[in-house]
């Protein structure tokens, strides 16, 4: 396949921060050393629609170890790693179709040039992948094995599909995963979020008032951190149990239309559509700060913005757009994209060893025996059981065995207070 990237001159840098990378991916290191000595994935095409980071190219690497024919394209316009990209193509020989900021024609081109190659595994960070090979390419199903699926967002489509009868292939939801979701959701989003609103902006976020719509794993870690920052945190939400949560974890609660008028900055994390709109907009202050570090640009209703504005958005600086309405200011970060990945370099390696380690257990998974049934599967326990071991044990930390006494006790019903 011809690869698309940016600049093949950034293939020496790209090299180096994927070793970086490597350095702290301790668990998917072992995974690369074993599909190494064993090819569970020999003559398997594995097509990828992810985030192309440096993170993202040593998972396939270690796919391509597995001895996978590999290619990849991005899940995210803005999101792409031009360096990681050229990496992976001049390094690795693996074809890359990406170039950080490239138009939706060229984004939707690259996907199907990944769909062209007919490949027996596809991973997809957001579903895009997978609902355009239904939609427009049904004939690509019938060899297809399975996928993964790295995101809420794009589980939430995926099990929409399911219920309608139209996910024709079996799908593990690796966004689901306790090694992925406790950890990368939470820590992951909570910290690269900060530091791309920091990036972007130059803010100190001690004494502002943080609004975080959503507490999800994302929205809570997000909420944590602005927390630990000294931000003064109001969660919006539209599930009780979840706003119960955050209420006794010590934030203030309450509807985005009573919150809008006293943030300084909102963030939505919440894979839904217009969480920010029209009515927001008009009772913010003057100076209010907008970003979204869900996966798709469809959590501000990016166009109430622009019908609002007096003219059209000023580039401030990188990744921050002026809007004019009336008489004050409200900027918007990143274009309303994934905040983390275009303003930052998104999750730290060592958080992404655990979820891109599970990610290649799981294609491992799909592809032994025979063929599972379309659906929505969970990771498998002895997947989860696997890489948090392999976690601990990078981390020099041990944990207790159950006694035999213990086991019986626990797996008996005589005996009791």
């Amino acid at each position: 396949m011809e690869s698309d990237i940016k600049d093949k001159a950034l293939a020496a840098e790209g090299a180096k921060q994927i070793d970086w990378a490597a350095r702290d991916m301790p668990v998917l290191l072992q995974v690369r050393e074993r599909f190494r000595k064993e090819k569970p994935l020999k003559g398997k095409r594995v097509g990828a629609c992810l985030h192309v980071t440096v993170e993202t190219a040593n998972l396939m690497i270690t796919l391509k170890e597995g001895g996978a024919d590999v290619a990849l394209c991005a899940s995210n316009p803005l999101s792409s790693q031009d360096e990681a990209a050229a990496g992976l193509v001049e390094k690795h020989g693996i074809p890359v179709l990406a170039i950080s900021g490239e138009d939706r024609d060229t984004f939707f081109k690259h996907i199907k040039a990944i769909i062209a190659m007919k490949p027996d595994l596809t991973m997809d960070d957001g579903a895009d992948l997978i609902s355009t090979i239904h939609k427009d390419y049904p004939d690509v199903l019938k060899g297809l094995i399975g996928s993964t699926e790295e995101t809420t967002t794009g589980v939430i489509r995926l099990r929409a599909m399911a219920r309608d009868g139209a996910l024709k292939i079996p799908v593990v939801a690796v966004n689901d995963a306790k090694t992925k979701n406790l950890f990368d959701n939470r820590y992951g989003t909570g910290q690269s979020t900060l530091e791309a609103i920091i990036r972007a902006t130059d803010m100190l976020v001690a004494g502002r008032t943080f609004v975080v719509a959503g507490y999800g794993w994302c929205g809570k870690g997000l909420a944590l951190r602005a927390r630990g920052m000294g931000a003064n945190v109001i969660v919006t939400e539209i599930d009780a149990v979840k706003a119960l949560e955050a209420a006794m974890d010590g934030y203030r609660v309450m509807p985005m239309a009573e919150a809008a008028p006293l943030g300084d900055l909102f963030c939505t994390v919440t894979g839904d559509i217009n969480v920010i709109r029209r009515e927001h907009f008009e009772k913010m202050k003057n100076g209010a700060f907008v970003c979204n570090s869900g996966h798709f640009d469809v959590e501000i209703n990016i166009n109430d913005l622009r019908s609002l504005a007096s003219a059209d958005p000023v580039r401030i600086r990188d990744n921050v757009d002026e809007y004019t309405i009336g008489g004050k200011k409200i900027y918007l970060l990143s274009e309303g994209r994934l905040v983390n990945l275009a303003a930052a370099e998104g999750h730290p390696a060592s958080v992404m060893d655990m979820s891109f380690s599970t990610q290649a257990l799981a294609a491992e998974w799909l592809t032994v025996g025979k063929r599972k049934e379309p659906g929505v599967y969970d990771v498998p326990e002895a997947i989860e059981r696997t890489v948090a071991s392999l976690k601990l044990a990078s981390m020099g930390l041990s944990i207790d065995e159950l006694t035999s006494e213990q086991k019986k006790y626990l797996e008996s019903w005589q005996e009791g207070t």
